[in-house]
Protein backbone atom coordinates (compact mmCIF):
# COMPACT_ATOMS: atom_id res chain seq x y z
CA UNK A 1 0.00 0.00 0.00
CA UNK A 2 0.97 3.67 -0.80
CA UNK A 3 2.38 6.01 1.42
CA UNK A 4 0.76 8.96 0.64
CA UNK A 5 3.18 11.90 1.91
CA UNK A 6 3.93 15.76 1.24
CA UNK A 7 7.80 15.62 0.53
CA UNK A 8 9.74 18.70 0.38
CA UNK A 9 13.71 19.18 0.58
CA UNK A 10 13.88 19.14 3.91
CA UNK A 11 10.62 17.94 5.63
CA UNK A 12 8.09 15.14 5.47
CA UNK A 13 4.98 15.45 6.31
CA UNK A 14 2.46 12.60 6.83
CA UNK A 15 -1.45 12.85 6.98
CA UNK A 16 -2.05 10.14 9.72
CA UNK A 17 -5.30 9.26 8.14
CA UNK A 18 -3.55 8.32 4.62
CA UNK A 19 -0.95 5.79 6.15
CA UNK A 20 -1.39 2.10 6.95
CA UNK A 21 -1.56 1.50 10.80
CA UNK A 22 1.70 -0.39 10.85
CA UNK A 23 4.21 2.74 9.41
CA UNK A 24 2.37 5.23 11.52
CA UNK A 25 2.72 3.01 14.66
CA UNK A 26 6.73 2.65 13.91
CA UNK A 27 7.04 6.95 12.96
CA UNK A 28 5.47 7.44 16.12
CA UNK A 29 7.14 4.99 18.40
CA UNK A 30 10.52 6.36 16.83
CA UNK A 31 9.89 9.86 17.05
CA UNK A 32 8.37 9.87 20.63
CA UNK A 33 11.38 8.23 22.58
CA UNK A 34 12.88 7.05 24.56
CA UNK A 35 9.76 6.02 26.70
CA UNK A 36 9.89 4.15 29.85
CA UNK A 37 8.83 0.69 30.50
CA UNK A 38 6.26 -0.45 32.91
CA UNK A 39 6.52 -4.04 33.23
CA UNK A 40 2.83 -4.71 33.94
CA UNK A 41 1.99 -7.85 36.55
CA UNK A 42 -1.69 -8.71 36.45
CA UNK A 43 -3.85 -11.83 37.62
CA UNK A 44 -6.45 -13.41 35.55
CA UNK A 45 -9.63 -14.19 37.21
CA UNK A 46 -8.95 -17.52 37.94
CA UNK A 47 -5.84 -16.19 39.92
CA UNK A 48 -3.07 -17.23 36.80
CA UNK A 49 -0.37 -14.62 36.45
CA UNK A 50 0.54 -12.80 34.15
CA UNK A 51 3.53 -10.10 32.87
CA UNK A 52 3.90 -8.03 30.27
CA UNK A 53 6.00 -4.53 29.15
CA UNK A 54 4.20 -1.62 27.91
CA UNK A 55 6.12 1.72 27.02
CA UNK A 56 3.28 3.86 26.38
CA UNK A 57 3.38 4.58 30.15
CA UNK A 58 4.43 7.62 32.75
CA UNK A 59 3.12 8.98 36.05
CA UNK A 60 0.66 12.13 35.73
CA UNK A 61 -0.10 12.90 39.44
CA UNK A 62 1.40 13.20 42.77
CA UNK A 63 -1.46 13.47 44.90
CA UNK A 64 -3.32 11.29 44.37
CA UNK A 65 -0.35 9.13 42.79
CA UNK A 66 -1.34 8.16 38.98
CA UNK A 67 0.39 6.10 36.54
CA UNK A 68 -0.76 5.32 33.50
CA UNK A 69 0.24 3.10 30.64
CA UNK A 70 -1.99 1.80 27.38
CA UNK A 71 -2.14 -1.66 26.16
CA UNK A 72 -2.99 -1.13 22.37
CA UNK A 73 -4.76 -3.26 20.16
CA UNK A 74 -2.75 -5.81 18.13
CA UNK A 75 -2.31 -4.13 14.85
CA UNK A 76 -2.21 -7.36 12.65
CA UNK A 77 -5.50 -8.61 14.30
CA UNK A 78 -7.35 -6.04 16.34
CA UNK A 79 -7.13 -8.11 18.94
CA UNK A 80 -6.52 -7.18 22.97
CA UNK A 81 -3.53 -8.32 24.92
CA UNK A 82 -3.95 -11.11 28.31
CA UNK A 83 -2.81 -7.76 30.28
CA UNK A 84 -6.14 -5.77 29.30
CA UNK A 85 -8.40 -8.49 30.22
CA UNK A 86 -7.27 -9.50 33.48
CA UNK A 87 -7.49 -5.67 34.80
CA UNK A 88 -10.78 -4.99 32.97
CA UNK A 89 -11.84 -7.82 35.75
CA UNK A 90 -9.84 -7.34 38.56
CA UNK A 91 -9.35 -3.68 38.36
CA UNK A 92 -5.63 -4.32 40.35
CA UNK A 93 -2.24 -4.29 38.77
CA UNK A 94 1.72 -3.63 39.75
CA UNK A 95 3.61 -1.52 37.70
CA UNK A 96 7.74 -2.56 37.87
CA UNK A 97 10.32 -0.86 36.67
CA UNK A 98 12.74 -1.73 34.24
CA UNK A 99 16.52 -1.38 34.64
CA UNK A 100 19.51 -2.60 32.83
CA UNK A 101 20.16 -5.83 34.61
CA UNK A 102 16.69 -7.16 33.80
CA UNK A 103 16.01 -5.87 30.32
CA UNK A 104 16.98 -8.63 28.13
CA UNK A 105 14.32 -10.70 30.81
CA UNK A 106 11.88 -7.68 30.21
CA UNK A 107 12.13 -8.27 26.60
CA UNK A 108 11.25 -12.33 26.90
CA UNK A 109 8.23 -11.79 28.76
CA UNK A 110 6.73 -9.18 26.08
CA UNK A 111 7.11 -12.96 24.05
CA UNK A 112 2.83 -13.58 23.17
CA UNK A 113 2.96 -16.60 25.30
CA UNK A 114 -0.57 -18.27 25.38
CA UNK A 115 -3.13 -17.41 27.69
CA UNK A 116 -1.95 -18.86 31.24
CA UNK A 117 1.34 -19.08 30.66
CA UNK A 118 3.62 -17.49 33.47
CA UNK A 119 5.73 -15.24 32.02
CA UNK A 120 7.32 -14.92 35.44
CA UNK A 121 8.59 -18.61 34.84
CA UNK A 122 8.95 -17.88 31.04
CA UNK A 123 11.22 -14.68 31.59
CA UNK A 124 13.06 -16.48 34.75
CA UNK A 125 11.77 -13.70 37.47
CA UNK A 126 10.70 -13.94 40.96
CA UNK A 127 6.80 -13.77 41.98
CA UNK A 128 6.44 -12.03 45.43
CA UNK A 129 3.73 -11.49 47.09
CA UNK A 130 1.56 -8.00 47.48
CA UNK A 131 0.51 -6.39 50.75
CA UNK A 132 -2.28 -4.70 48.66
CA UNK A 133 -3.09 -6.30 45.61
CA UNK A 134 -3.82 -9.80 44.21
CA UNK A 135 -1.01 -9.49 41.33
CA UNK A 136 2.50 -10.59 42.50
CA UNK A 137 5.01 -8.15 42.42
CA UNK A 138 8.80 -8.52 40.19
CA UNK A 139 11.18 -9.29 43.08
CA UNK A 140 14.16 -8.31 40.83
CA UNK A 141 12.67 -4.79 40.09
CA UNK A 142 14.32 -2.23 42.23
CA UNK A 143 10.76 0.19 42.20
CA UNK A 144 7.15 -1.72 42.64
CA UNK A 145 3.84 0.13 42.34
CA UNK A 146 0.89 -1.52 43.63
CA UNK A 147 -2.17 -0.20 42.26
CA UNK A 148 -5.71 -0.05 41.85
CA UNK A 149 -7.05 0.54 38.52
CA UNK A 150 -9.78 3.71 38.68
CA UNK A 151 -10.31 3.70 34.78
CA UNK A 152 -9.85 2.27 31.76
CA UNK A 153 -10.56 4.73 28.92
CA UNK A 154 -10.63 2.99 25.26
CA UNK A 155 -9.04 5.56 22.63
CA UNK A 156 -10.51 3.11 19.35
CA UNK A 157 -11.63 0.46 18.33
CA UNK A 158 -9.64 -0.56 15.43
CA UNK A 159 -5.82 -2.01 15.66
CA UNK A 160 -3.57 0.08 17.30
CA UNK A 161 -6.05 1.69 19.17
CA UNK A 162 -4.57 2.48 22.96
CA UNK A 163 -6.61 1.63 26.15
CA UNK A 164 -5.52 3.94 29.11
CA UNK A 165 -5.30 1.90 32.11
CA UNK A 166 -5.52 4.90 35.07
CA UNK A 167 -4.17 3.64 37.72
CA UNK A 168 -4.06 4.59 41.51
CA UNK A 169 -0.61 3.71 43.36
CA UNK A 170 -1.21 2.13 46.81
CA UNK A 171 2.06 1.17 48.03
CA UNK A 172 5.72 1.93 46.50
CA UNK A 173 8.59 -0.82 47.22
CA UNK A 174 11.92 1.12 46.49
CA UNK A 175 15.10 -1.03 47.10
CA UNK A 176 17.12 0.84 49.88
CA UNK A 177 20.43 -0.39 47.20
CA UNK A 178 19.06 2.74 44.64
CA UNK A 179 18.93 5.46 47.39
CA UNK A 180 21.09 8.04 48.34
CA UNK A 181 22.24 8.96 51.94
CA UNK A 182 19.09 11.37 52.04
CA UNK A 183 17.10 8.43 51.13
CA UNK A 184 16.17 9.47 47.77
CA UNK A 185 16.67 7.50 44.47
CA UNK A 186 19.47 8.05 42.91
CA UNK A 187 19.35 7.94 39.30
CA UNK A 188 22.64 6.52 38.19
CA UNK A 189 21.86 3.48 40.77
CA UNK A 190 18.60 2.88 39.76
CA UNK A 191 19.79 2.65 35.93
CA UNK A 192 16.87 2.46 34.55
CA UNK A 193 16.41 2.03 30.41
CA UNK A 194 13.86 3.04 27.92
CA UNK A 195 12.15 2.06 25.15
CA UNK A 196 12.73 3.92 21.43
CA UNK A 197 11.45 2.46 17.88
CA UNK A 198 12.05 -0.39 16.43
CA UNK A 199 14.77 -2.94 18.74
CA UNK A 200 16.19 -0.16 19.75
CA UNK A 201 16.21 0.99 23.77
CA UNK A 202 18.00 3.66 25.79
CA UNK A 203 20.02 3.33 29.47
CA UNK A 204 19.28 6.72 30.84
CA UNK A 205 22.61 6.82 33.13
CA UNK A 206 24.73 6.99 30.52
CA UNK A 207 22.69 10.32 28.83
CA UNK A 208 22.11 11.87 32.44
CA UNK A 209 22.83 16.03 32.10
CA UNK A 210 21.88 18.52 34.10
CA UNK A 211 20.27 21.73 33.15
CA UNK A 212 19.05 24.32 36.51
CA UNK A 213 15.44 24.55 36.38
CA UNK A 214 13.89 28.54 36.01
CA UNK A 215 11.58 27.94 39.40
CA UNK A 216 13.12 30.06 41.79
CA UNK A 217 14.57 32.66 39.52
CA UNK A 218 13.15 34.14 36.28
CA UNK A 219 15.34 34.01 33.66
CA UNK A 220 16.09 37.09 31.56
CA UNK A 221 14.58 35.37 28.22
CA UNK A 222 16.11 35.46 24.97
CA UNK A 223 14.46 38.26 23.39
CA UNK A 224 16.62 40.56 26.44
CA UNK A 225 19.99 39.10 25.03
CA UNK A 226 21.67 41.58 23.11
CA UNK A 227 21.15 41.89 19.57
CA UNK A 228 25.01 40.64 18.65
CA UNK A 229 24.38 37.19 21.24
CA UNK A 230 21.00 36.71 19.34
CA UNK A 231 22.18 37.08 16.23
CA UNK A 232 25.40 35.10 16.69
CA UNK A 233 26.42 32.81 13.64
CA UNK A 234 28.33 30.75 16.30
CA UNK A 235 26.24 30.16 19.77
CA UNK A 236 23.44 27.37 18.98
CA UNK A 237 19.80 27.81 20.57
CA UNK A 238 20.76 25.81 23.19
CA UNK A 239 23.57 28.16 24.07
CA UNK A 240 21.13 31.22 23.57
CA UNK A 241 18.97 28.81 26.17
CA UNK A 242 21.90 28.37 28.83
CA UNK A 243 22.41 32.27 28.69
CA UNK A 244 18.98 33.29 29.03
CA UNK A 245 18.56 31.38 31.88
CA UNK A 246 20.32 34.30 33.74
CA UNK A 247 18.46 36.73 36.14
CA UNK A 248 21.46 38.36 36.72
CA UNK A 249 24.52 39.28 34.43
CA UNK A 250 28.24 39.59 36.07
CA UNK A 251 28.81 42.60 37.61
CA UNK A 252 31.39 45.39 35.40
CA UNK A 253 34.04 44.85 38.08
CA UNK A 254 34.01 40.71 38.46
CA UNK A 255 34.23 41.09 34.06
CA UNK A 256 37.46 43.22 34.52
CA UNK A 257 39.05 40.74 36.76
CA UNK A 258 37.96 37.74 35.46
CA UNK A 259 39.72 39.11 31.91
CA UNK A 260 42.60 40.42 34.26
CA UNK A 261 42.80 36.95 35.20
CA UNK A 262 42.26 35.20 31.52
CA UNK A 263 43.71 38.01 29.61
CA UNK A 264 43.40 34.84 26.51
CA UNK A 265 39.94 35.90 26.52
CA UNK A 266 40.18 39.41 25.42
CA UNK A 267 39.56 40.14 21.76
CA UNK A 268 37.37 42.25 19.56
CA UNK A 269 36.86 39.86 17.32
CA UNK A 270 33.03 38.96 17.53
CA UNK A 271 32.98 35.60 16.02
CA UNK A 272 36.12 34.41 18.38
CA UNK A 273 34.60 35.69 21.50
CA UNK A 274 31.35 33.72 20.62
CA UNK A 275 33.35 30.34 20.63
CA UNK A 276 35.22 31.12 23.64
CA UNK A 277 32.16 31.47 25.35
CA UNK A 278 30.89 28.79 23.97
CA UNK A 279 33.48 26.28 25.53
CA UNK A 280 33.06 27.63 29.00
CA UNK A 281 28.59 26.94 28.43
CA UNK A 282 29.72 23.26 27.14
CA UNK A 283 31.20 23.17 30.72
CA UNK A 284 28.01 24.36 31.55
CA UNK A 285 29.98 27.65 33.33
CA UNK A 286 27.69 29.97 32.15
CA UNK A 287 29.20 33.13 34.44
CA UNK A 288 32.10 32.79 32.56
CA UNK A 289 30.63 32.74 29.19
CA UNK A 290 28.98 35.89 30.03
CA UNK A 291 32.06 37.35 31.43
CA UNK A 292 33.58 36.81 27.93
CA UNK A 293 30.78 38.05 26.10
CA UNK A 294 30.67 41.27 28.24
CA UNK A 295 34.49 41.79 27.48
Amino acid sequence: MAIFVKKSAQLLTINPKNVPTASLHSYLLSAVAPRPIALASSIDENGLPNLSPFSFFNVFSARPPILIFSPARRVRDNTIKHTLENVRSTKQVVINVVTHDIVQQTSLSSTEYDKGVNEFEKAGFTMVPSEKVKPFRVMESPVQFECKVIEIKALGTEGGAGNLIICEVLLMHIDENVLDPDQQIDQRKLDLVARAGGSFYSRAKESFFEIPKPLKSKGMGVDQLPEAVRKSKILTGNDLGMLANTERLPYQDDVNKFLQDNPRFLTRELNEKHKFAQEFLKKNDVESAWKVLLS
